[in-house]
């Protein structure tokens, strides 16, 4: 098949949708499928533009400093158009996915799309609070609007299915979680000394265990939560340091909090890593750290576990099926105190019990495994368009 990829976010920026949507190229790729894919300009794209990688002017965002907004010009257009597409995978509600669209209705190939992001989480950044029930409103009916625009609709998880229901989407929709490369976060890939490195780097004293979030530091992170109940854990267990990596809004907020709260000295905020050394990053920790409820998968869980870690997360339906808690992570009630006693377990032999079991519990989000499903979903609306069962929307 000739497939079109087309997002909003990609490598080398470093998130879950342009993770997904780089190992869905490559794993396509390998099962010998011609893939291309279209992105905004990003920093750092001239390493990684191919032949096949179509990198678009873009222009910082003004809402989300650290996002660009692609601009699509008439010779991407005609080549795109020149592609003959049998599908078009979108994975973006705005500019590219708009582009993916066009495309798809001028060449009338099917049309995919994944359900990444659950943007009634994110109208803050929007409405800073003023109006927000409305902007929520209109994000439902434009969520409704778009994915009723596809031949099928792939999400990560249940939740996020349940939700798109609510809203009235009617689209046939794929459960599909996102894969990834399991094999480069396998904790024996990682030797002492090499652990011993990143550990100075992120400025962690030695002997300290690591209490590790990686992500962006934003609102619907909740990584305030986390700060909030780090002092009485830390006054509980001394020896833990908090380690927190990636870039965002909130980061200055956090650093202050941390100060306010007389942890700064236990609390490490070190910045963004590439993502082509994340597991290094990982390596480091003993327990992974989430107290969000805006994922519609959470791979960063994922990553944790395939690394070897004590998944500790407030529960949430996205875990659904995921972890199994006590056995494969440790899922948390959602107050403070209940974040607390479930941590001061991570830390405890149970945590110790769990992280053994944690690299299997990841093994079925191989990359493999996603492509192959991904890959069937295709399989299914072409068939379904051929025999004429799946509607063509405008």
């Amino acid at each position: 098949m000739i497939i079109g990829i087309f997002t909003d976010t990609f490598y080398p920026e470093v998130n879950g949708v342009a993770t997904s949507c780089l190992n869905l190229y490559q794993e396509l790729q390998r099962r010998g499928h011609t893939v291309h894919v279209y992105a905004p300009k990003c920093k750092g794209w001239e390493e990684f533009q191919s032949d096949t990688v179509h990198y678009l002017e873009s222009k910082q965002f003004i809402l989300l400093k650290d996002r660009n907004v692609a601009l699509p010009g008439m010779g991407t257009i005609r080549q795109a158009l020149d592609m003959h597409f049998d599908v078009v995978h979108t994975n973006s509600e705005f500019i590219v996915g708009f582009l993916g669209t066009y495309i798809a209705r001028h060449t009338g190939c099917v049309r995919i799309h994944t359900y990444h992001t659950v943007w009634e989480d994110y109208t803050y950044y929007i409405t800073h609070g003023i109006g927000d029930n409305t902007a929520k409103n209109f994000v439902k009916r434009y969520s409704e609007w778009w994915c009723d625009r596809f031949d099928r609709v792939i999400v990560p998880t249940a939740k996020t299915e349940n939700l798109l229901r609510q809203y009235g989407v009617e689209t046939p929709i794929d459960i599909i979680p996102s894969g990834m490369d399991l094999r480069r976060f396998a904790p024996e890939k990682h030797s002492a000394e090499e652990r011993a490195a990143t550990r100075a780097e992120c400025g962690i004293p030695e002997g300290k265990r690591v209490l590790l979030n990686i992500g962006r530091l934003a609102k619907e992170k909740n990584l305030e939560k986390i700060l909030r109940v780090f002092p009485e854990l830390h006054r509980r267990l001394p020896d833990v340091q908090l380690v927190i990596i990636g870039e965002g809004p909130l980061k200055q907020t956090l650093q202050e909090q941390a100060e306010t709260l007389g942890v700064a000295d236990s609390v490490s905020i070190v910045g963004a890593k590439p993502w082509e050394k994340i597991d290094r990053y990982y390596a480091i920790g003993d327990v992974f750290v989430s107290a969000s409820h805006s994922e519609t998968q959470g791979l960063t869980y994922i990553e944790a576990a395939a690394s070897g870690l004590c998944v500790c997360a407030v529960d949430d339906p996205c875990l659904l099926g995921v972890f199994r808690d006590g056995v494969s992570a440790v899922l948390s009630g959602d107050s403070d105190e209940q974040l607390l006693e479930s941590l001061m377990l991570s830390f405890s032999p149970v945590g110790g019990r769990i992280r053994r079991n944690a690299v299997e519990a990841a093994r079925p989000y191989s990359t493999e495994q996603f492509a192959q499903r991904v890959e069937c979903c295709y399989m299914t609306a072409l068939s379904e368009r051929r025999r004429g069962l799946s509607p063509v929307v405008l």
